[in-house]
């Protein structure tokens, strides 16, 4: 009993590489899991603990409840003991919803919500001035103050600057027994059949009585009455018109502004959400931006006539509806559809674009007729806007997204709030001025709010506030300063989005938990790792056991407990090497160790090239926090570009420099980030950018279908001579579609069991064996292998199978080439570690013949990779800048940041105080740097 309390112990695990293995973790201590990429460390951490800490807990509902959850498979292990309840904390976990912002992951926008519904002041958005409510009482008596002795129309608005002829409204006002009301300023009685002109904007007022308001009691009492009638059908809204002066005054239940009328419903936490009907801007749907047609998308090339398909979402002319209004068009406007675009009259572009009706007639020369012409076209411009805006088909809106752009929305600014949300205030700020600051400077705006506030605001919101700083303190110590509540979920990069969550476990303050972690230092600064660690180490001293997937040095030496698993990665893997506490690891003879002792390491290169002179010069940058950057960056060397979490360096290259250079070498469509201009364009032939998205989301995919050598493996089996004489094509030998692929499975060599109340069961196709194909397929052979055989074949054995094949060959060696030379060419991507999938596009990218002249674009190539797996990519990366190409990385790996030939460091900090080039050089140069943060770290390891 005393092992399930110290130790979670596992007993013979076989999931995905595991090979049979025993261990045991110790509980309430901080365990590192590290090893080579693609090892098996995510396979025992994830796939086996998590998984089965997930599944006995969905075990614990009812019968009925399970069959909604959806079963969860058993991993492939003997026993598990002394498992706690599980929370994994992953990369892939943030919600790709536009909706979905920092400030509602961590909760704080609701706590803000809460704060603003509770303890703002309403101002109102005509005048700036504060808004007032009142109760009937108090109305009673300030007017009564007011106008004592004077004669007065009490008038409840029903109407407030709408258009329409209003005869229905009139004659249900007569109904409810009144005779007059005020229409735009003038008392009319109302008579039968009364109406307005319906294209005008109207005010309409119910005049609810008439009378002199003196102190005698029946005069009150009715005066009393009246109010009432007139809040209730003014929606708690009453005017009061002063006979003589035409003196108007407004009085309501509500927030109301006392000059102009207009009025607040009270709020409430829902006015305040982007998410809700009731507080989300009208224009955007509380999104924050539009997609807005784009004209120059859908005339790209003015020079093109309408018949040569200047009309880019149309193409060339075709006998169909719409080319005949455009005849039509150019009738009436006499022009040609042989015309260039430029020589087109604007307003008839307008029309084309933008639509319109139209009756005209013609003189018909030849026939001496005239004909009356109609045209009646939607335009092709409102088309894709319709398209976009009200169609359900997902492809129909994905072909009108090509001819948008995405804008700010104009009503609110990107706020995404309605006009009333943003004039409720605290300390003369806006719920969305707090969103856009970043977290460290909203901190020091709540820390010096409590003298700001009145006494009844304290009492108010002491608790709300108390709860708003403990959450953003915990954003603090992870490193997460530079951000800000409004920022969208979907741009956040793995590691950050990691680190929210980890920063909102912190904050529920659990115990007794087993957190698992995947490689939170991913995108963090050696700077803000201490901070992660500190964080981690909190967790652990809470009570908890905390179970970390990492590479990184600093993490794994402030381990309890390491455990190494290898010896290699893949079919190799899946071996527990070595165990024990960072120093006794540090004796064994294995490949971590190795790195950790210092008796192997990444070399500083002897000297650094020099480049071949040219370079291209970005000026003037000025994308989110960068303060009007102007960078070098030097051609035919391997560059660095870091700094800190936050500082700028994404907005600098994968925002501002990648969509200048992919628009000028690809024509692509993604706008760049705000800059002056660009040098140096003319130096290189293609641009080529490899970042962290997956590679595949489904099964099917593998790496074999994702680097294209399936579709070169299909077109060598359809040339065997059996497959020539029974007619195959390529088509015969996919898995994705009917013809070769085994019907039984569709082409998934698994079939899924449903069993009713327990987790469906994956068992292999009893038709193919697993194959995938169908034994017709199967009997065409290549060297004695069916297209089966080879999708077995790992990357190793296809590399020497393939050696004469070209087009094969050098697909497969370079993927070899960047360490994967254990993964299986049918291996499905699925099941692939972040670290193997980007390598498979750096494989991918790679295989394609380089100029020597290309710009390759790498974003933190080493998520997820082992010291070793580093420098094997280190060595292609070299090859590569050898050639003559330019590297550029973005990095916070050291390993990386010493072998560059030159650094562009961005800092100082993150978010607003960042945005600036701290420093450039080779890493000796930059090292030397006495403000940098990563010169700092630098100069150790270049020691």
């Amino acid at each position: 009993m005393a092992v399930t309390e110290e130790y979670i112990e596992i007993l013979g695990a076989r999931v995905h590489n595991l090979k049979n293995i025993d261990i045991r973790i110790p509980r309430e201590k901080l365990v590192v899991i590290t090893g080579l990429s693609g090892s098996g460390k995510s396979s025992l951490a994830f796939d086996t603990i998590y998984a089965e800490g997930q599944r006995r807990y969905i075990e614990t509902f009812s019968a009925y409840a399970r069959q909604f959850l959806g079963g969860l498979e058993r991993p492939d292990v003997d026993k598990i003991d002394g498992l706690s309840p599980v929370i994994a904390i992953e990369q892939k976990t943030t919600s790709k919803s536009p909706r979905s912002t920092v400030g509602t992951i961590t909760e704080i926008y609701d706590f803000l919500r809460l704060l603003y519904a509770r303890a703002s002041d309403a101002y109102s958005y005509n005048t700036g001035e504060k808004m007032v409510s009142y109760g009937d009482e108090q109305i009673r008596e300030l007017i009564i103050e007011k106008f004592t002795n004077k004669k007065v129309n009490v008038l409840a608005p029903v109407i407030r600057s709408r258009k329409g002829h209003y005869r229905e409204l009139f004659e249900q006002i007569a109904k409810q027994g009144f005779v007059k009301v005020r229409v735009d300023g003038e008392i009319r009685d109302i008579v039968k059949g009364m109406k307005l002109d319906r294209y005008k904007t109207h005010d309409i007022e119910i005049v609810v009585d008439r009378l002199k308001i003196t102190s005698k009691e029946e005069v009150e009492n009715r005066f009393s009455e009246s109010i009432k009638t007139a809040m209730y059908h003014g929606d708690d809204v009453l005017m009061i018109l002063e006979q003589d002066s035409e003196e108007l005054k407004y009085f309501s239940r509500n927030l109301m502004c006392p000059t102009t009328g207009i009025s607040y419903p009270n709020p409430e936490p829902n006015n305040f959400s982007f998410n809700s009907p009731k507080g989300a801007c009208p224009v955007c749907n509380g999104i924050g931006t539009l997609h807005k047609v784009n004209p120059d998308k859908i005339v790209p090339d003015k020079s093109l006539s309408i018949k040569k398909g200047a009309l880019a979402p149309h193409g060339p002319q075709k006998k169909n509806w719409i080319f005949k209004q455009l005849e039509m068009i150019a009738e009436r406007f006499e022009f040609s559809l042989n015309d260039p675009i430029k020589d087109i009259p604007a307003e008839a572009l307008e029309m084309i674009l933008y639509g319109g009706k139209e009756k005209f007639s013609k003189e018909s020369k030849t026939l001496g007729i005239t004909r009356d012409l109609k045209i009646d076209f939607e335009g092709v411009a409102s088309f894709i806007e319709e398209t976009y805006n009200k169609n359900e088909s997902t492809s129909l809106r994905r072909w009108a997204k090509e001819y948008m752009d995405k804008i700010v929305c104009p009503e609110c600014n990107g706020s995404r709030l309605k006009k009333e949300s943003l004039y409720f205030k605290i300390n003369e700020k806006s719920i969305a001025d707090l969103a856009e600051k970043d977290i460290v400077h909203l901190a020091e705006w709540f820390k010096e709010l409590e003298p700001e506030l009145t006494e009844k605001q304290k009492k108010i919101a002491s608790e709300v506030i108390k709860e708003i700083n403990v959450r953003l303190q915990f954003l603090l110590d992870v490193g997460l300063d530079y951000l800000s509540l409004n920022r969208g979920s979907k741009t956040l990069s793995g590691g950050e989005a990691q680190r929210i969550r980890l920063a909102t476990q912190i904050g529920s303050q659990l115990v007794g938990v087993l957190y698992i972690l995947d490689e939170p230092s991913i995108g963090l600064h050696q700077r803000d790792n201490e901070k992660l660690i500190n964080s981690l180490v909190s967790l652990r001293d809470l009570g908890n056991s905390v179970l970390v997937v990492e590479h990184d040095k600093d993490m794994i030496e402030r381990a309890d407990h390491v455990i190494d698993i290898g010896p290699e990665a893949g079919r190799h893997g899946g071996e527990i090497i070595s165990q024990g506490t960072p120093e006794e690891i540090r004796k064994h003879d294995t490949i971590t160790a190795n790195y950790l002792n210092g008796s192997m390491e990444i070399e500083v290169p002897k000297k650094r090239r020099k480049g071949n002179g040219k370079s291209i010069e970005l000026i003037g940058a000025t994308g989110n926090n960068l303060k009007n950057v102007s960078v070098t960056f030097p051609l035919g060397k391997m560059i660095a570009v870091t700094g800190v979490s936050g500082s700028g360096k994404s907005t600098l290259i994968n925002e501002t420099l990648y969509p200048i250079m992919n628009a000028h070498y690809f024509n692509g469509v993604k706008k760049p980030m705000p800059y002056t201009r660009i040098k140096g364009l003319e130096h290189i032939d293609k641009v080529i950018d490899i970042n962290q998205t997956p590679i595949g989301r489904t099964p099917r995919s593998n790496p074999a279908t994702y680097t294209g050598v399936f579709s070169e493996v299909r077109s060598l089996f359809a040339k065997t001579p059996e497959a020539m004489i029974r007619g195959y094509k390529p088509g015969r030998f996919s898995f994705n579609v009917k013809g070769g692929r085994c019907e039984t499975c569709k082409g998934g060599g698994l079939r899924v069991i449903e069993m009713n109340f327990l987790p469906d069961v994956y068992v292999e196709c009893e038709t193919c064996q697993g194959k995938r194909f169908n034994r017709e397929t199967l009997e065409i052979r290549y060297k004695g292998k069916s297209i089966s055989d080879v999708l077995e074949m790992t990357i190793n054995e296809a590399t020497i199978f393939f050696e004469n094949i070209p087009k094969i060959y050098r697909k497969l060696k370079t993927i070899k080439d960047v360490g994967l030379g254990y993964i299986t060419l049918g291996q499905q991507s699925t099941t692939l570690s972040g670290g193997e999938a980007q390598r498979i596009k750096l494989a991918t990218e790679l295989s394609k013949r380089d100029t020597g002249n290309t710009f390759y674009i790498l974003d933190e190539p080493t998520t997820g990779l082992h010291f070793e797996d580093i420098r094997v990519l280190m060595e292609v990366l070299n090859k590569l800048t050898n050639k003559g190409n330019t590297v550029l990385i973005i990095e916070h790996n050291l390993d990386v940041i010493k072998i560059a030939d030159y650094i562009i460091d961005i800092g100082y900090e993150g978010g607003r105080n960042g945005g600036e080039v701290v420093a450039t050089g080779t890493p000796e140069e930059v090292a030397k740097h006495k403000k940098s943060y990563t010169a700092q770290f630098l100069q150790k390891e270049l020691i």
